[in-house]
This record gives structure tokens, C-alpha cells and sequence, in this order.
């Protein structure tokens, strides 16, 4: 492991290389009424403060559920845009504090709680704004969903739970992950299986067992999961560097571990990026010779995930104009930097 650098430098303008993909681009009719509904069910479960509240507002967390998810009805883009709220919010309240986000012991001595009700051990407190909207969103997704994807769900958010306290040991150690360990760990950091597990349930079907565990969606699940990973960690990148210095973040790793420059390291991120895409592409292939329809969906459904997650990341302001200026791009102007 290394540490954190110091400060962000550079020689000259970066670079940042394209992400291509040729998967759907497309976005969900319902968005904006789902995400003012959504941030409405934000606001009142308590999690967040009210400074806090608007960032989210101009965050629009709606878009990056309705770009994942076209295809969905209505109210299965509120449940997984309600999700995804309460996923940055928990970031928010539990993995970016002070208190917890960097002192690994306390951070896993707060979880037992929430595993207990995830386990459905035990109801929330009155008080408890973390935990009751959790359990409100475990009732709607068992009433989405059958018994086994509910507890394919859960399996997922406890995987995501504990990553949180490998950051957080990061952070109190002022260490970089090496570039494996980081690659194994950013696939559970980023909650984005959490999210992959409520695909069926949002579409009205079910994968069965067999289904999810074989080879062929294994291997396609995470390599979106990858894809998703390195793609945010390209496009976040500024803006994370007034986060804890971007320090879970692949470029910093391959900066840190492998390349020691930055434009070298973002050439790399797209490189990886290039590599993942041509092995779903494959898997896909062999997938298509054996898959029922509900397998076909699924796999539409993480091509969403990887496009949509772009096309979200290249509008969002808050990712494009952290970069320094006169940073230059490798496709055409991303949507935010257009819009000013």
C-alpha cells in the first residue's frame, strides 16, 4: 500500500479518453416525476440535513435511475430510485463522516444494528432515520419479489457493508490500496450488486438459481460491475480529490502503484475500460447460445446499466466542471460542460 498524495498536479492540460460503448443509450419516460417523488421520500425519512437535501436535489440521483433503467414501469423506477437515495445517503451519513468514515472499529461497531434488521431480527427505533427507511424498502422489495431474490438482495448489501469498513480502515491508515486488492474490493464499495440484484425485480420476472449462478451471468455481472467501477472512478476523479483524496479511486491506485503519472494513469483506466467491454461482448455471445428470455432481459438490462451510467456521469456538473480548466476530452464535450 501507499499513501495519499498531497496535492493535485499536473505539467499541462489533461486528457481525459473517451469511454466508448455501444450499448443503448436511453432514459425512462417517468424520470422526472420519479425523482421529485423520490427526493420528497428522501426528505422525509430524516437522513439527511437540509444543506445536505439540496445537494441531492441538484445531484438528481433520478436521472441515474431513469438512465440504468429505461424500461421499467413507473413504480419500479420509484422503488430502485428510492434505493439508490438511501445508498448515497447512507455514503453520506455513515462511510464519509468523520465520526465513522475513517476509524474502521467504530464504523463496525454501528453496523451489527442494521444487519439485525436486515435479518429481520429486529424492528427499528422510533429514531432511527438510517433504519426504518431501510426496513420500508425491504417490505416493498419483498412484495416486488420472491423469497430467493430477497434474499439474494440482502446478501449483496451485506457484502456492500462490510467494504465500507475496508475503506475506512484505508482512510485511518492513510493508505492507497494496491491495484488488486482495489479491483477485488470496488466491486462491493460501490453498492452497484445491490443494485444489479433488484434488476428481475423491477422487471416483473425472476432469474432462477441457475440462472444467476451461471458462468456466463456471473462473469457478465461483474465485469458491468467493473465497467461501472472504473468508468465513475475516470469521470469522478476531480471531484473526489477534495474527498479524502480520491484514495478509492483507480486512478489514484494506478498513479500510485503502477504508472506514477496521471494522464498516464487515465489512459490506463480507459485501457482496462476497453479490455472489460470486449469480454462482456464475448460472454454475451456464449450466453446468447443457451439464455431463456428472462437471461436476455438481464443482459439488456446491465448493457443499460454501463451506457446509462456514462451518459449520467457525462451530464452530471458536479463530476464534469471539478476538472481543471482547459481540460480536454476525448469525445465530443460532455453534456454538462455544454450546458455551462
Amino acid at each position: 500500500m501507499a499513501s495519499t498524495p498531497d496535492i493535485f498536479s499536473t505539467s499541462g492540460p489533461l486528457y481525459v479518453p473517451p469511454l466508448p460503448c455501444p450499448f443503448p443509450s436511453e432514459i425512462n419516460p417517468s424520470v422526472a416525476e420519479i425523482d421529485r417523488e423520490s427526493h420528497e421520500w428522501l426528505r422525509d425519512s430524516g437522513m439527511l440535513g437540509e444543506t445536505a437535501l439540496v445537494h441531492f436535489r441538484r445531484s438528481k440521483i433520478g436521472w441515474l435511475a431513469a438512465r440504468t433503467n429505461p424500461l421499467v414501469p413507473a413504480e419500479s423506477l420509484r422503488l430502485l430510485n428510492d434505493w439508490y437515495n438511501w445508498l448515497f445517503a447512507f455514503d453520506d451519513v455513515f462511510c464519509e463522516s468523520e465520526r465513522l468514515g475513517r476509524r474502521a472499529a467504530t464504523l463496525a461497531r454501528a453496523l451489527p444494528p442494521l444487519f439485525d434488521i436486515l435479518d429481520e431480527r429486529r424492528e427499528p427505533d422510533a429514531d432511527d432515520s438510517i433504519g426504518l427507511p431501510l426496513r420500508e424498502l425491504m417490505s416493498r422489495i419483498a412484495k416486488a419479489g420472491t423469497p430467493a431474490q430477497m434474499d439474494r438482495w440482502r446478501i449483496t448489501v451485506r457484502e456492500y457493508l462490510f467494504a465500507q469498513i475496508w475503506e475506512a480502515a484505508n482512510r485511518e491508515g492513510d493508505l492507497i490500496p494496491g491495484v488488486e486488492e482495489y479491483l477485488l474490493m470496488r466491486r462491493y464499495t460501490g453498492a452497484t450488486y445491490t443494485c444489479f440484484a433488484l434488476i428481475d425485480v423491477a422487471g416483473g420476472y425472476a432469474l432462477d438459481a441457475d440462472e444467476w449462478h451461471h458462468p456466463d451471468v456471473r462473469a457478465l455481472s461483474d465485469l458491468a460491475c467493473d465497467l461501472i467501477g472504473w468508468d465513475n472512478d475516470l469521470l469522478s476523479y476531480a471531484k473526489e480529490l477534495g474527498n479524502d483524496g480520491a484514495r478509492h479511486n483507480l486512478v489514484t491506485v494506478l498513479m500510485a502503484h503502477r504508472t506514477g503519472s496521471l494522464q498516464a494513469a487515465l489512459e490506463e483506466v480507459v485501457v482496462m475500460h476497453n479490455h472489460a467491454l470486449a469480454a462482456f461482448v464475448q460472454h454475451r455471445a456464449s450466453a446468447e447460445r443457451w439464455a431463456s428470455e428472462r437471461v436476455r432481459r438481464y443482459v439488456r438490462s446491465l448493457e443499460h446499466w454501463v451506457h446509462g451510467h456514462i451518459d449520467f456521469s457525462l451530464a452530471s456538473a458536479r463530476y464534469i466542471q471539478a476538472w481543471p480548466r482547459g481540460t480536454r476530452w476525448g469525445a465530443a464535450r460532455p453534456l454538462a460542460d455544454r450546458m455551462g
